[in-house]
């Protein structure tokens, strides 16, 4: 390219097409909705998340416990073996 050439410029025509804004529309449209559902699931999932706090930690407790009757379980064998 020389320096008397000019580059073609990019142009916009100013004519939109009833199909154009049909389909910004129709994709406008679909990305809300699709962003609804999404927060709709995560509040779902919110609500699940919070309701399952309390079981685990009954869990955890309940796991705690486990395992000091395990230790006193083997106490009371070693004693009845005789070491």
């Amino acid at each position: 390219m020389t320096h008397n050439e000019r580059p073609a410029h990019w142009r916009i025509d100013r004519q939109i097409t009833l199909g154009v804004i049909v389909t910004i529309a129709l994709q406008t449209a679909g990305g809300l909705i699709w962003a609804g559902a999404t927060g709709e699931r995560i509040r779902h999932l919110e609500a699940r998340a919070e309701a399952a706090a309390p079981v685990s930690e009954r869990l955890a407790r309940l796991e705690e416990h486990s395992v000091h009757t395990r230790i006193a379980l083997e106490r009371i064998e070693r004693r009845l073996a005789g070491d």
